[in-house]
């Protein structure tokens, strides 16, 4: 009964674990700004932007304190007066392409973009392209109303018909 028990508590305490605690943010109350028009601004840019240290977070999900600096470098771009494009392409003049979540279609980027497509599209002609010539060797093993079999697929199988026959 004690082992139920402790099966019980351990299976009761990782389906605990396994809940997810929703959207927590790493943003400071401290670093929020005042006008909350302003506030969702930053946000939305933040969410865009990669966490360099983390590299799977957005800033806006990071404690890393290199995303908080981040995070304060875009509120105080702003508040000064910079459209959330202007401060996006702030950072990407100094960061570079990769602090973008979501990196942008261009010449540089084309390669990233079409390299899933391409992969999907290859695979999909080679999959016809086996079903294309399984179908024609059915169609003549059909028409010609027999199988043929290799030399030594024969004699196997000669050899399991005569040993079925004896037994």
């Amino acid at each position: 009964m004690l082992i139920f028990k402790r099966m019980r508590q351990a299976l009761l305490a990782l389906m605990l674990l396994a809940v997810p605690t929703g959207g927590a943010l790493a943003v400071n109350p401290d670093e929020m700004l005042k006008d909350p028009a302003l506030e969702a601004r930053a946000r939305d840019i933040s969410a865009e932007i990669r966490c360099l240290v983390c590299q799977n977070q957005s800033i806006d999900d990071s404690d890393a304190p290199l995303a908080k600096d981040l995070r304060v470098l875009i509120r105080e771009r702003i508040t000064e007066g910079d459209t959330n494009e202007e401060a996006m392409q702030f950072l990407v003049s100094r960061y570079g392409e990769f602090v973008l979540l979501k990196p942008r279609f261009s010449l540089k980027t084309l390669l990233l973009w079409g390299f899933g497509p391409a992969i999907l599209i290859l695979g999909l002609f080679a999959v016809h392209m086996l079903y294309r010539k399984n179908k024609q060797a059915a169609a003549k093993a059909q028409k010609t109303g027999a199988v043929t079999l290799s030399e030594e697929e024969e004699a196997k199988l000669k050899k399991i018909l005569s040993s079925e026959s004896e037994s």
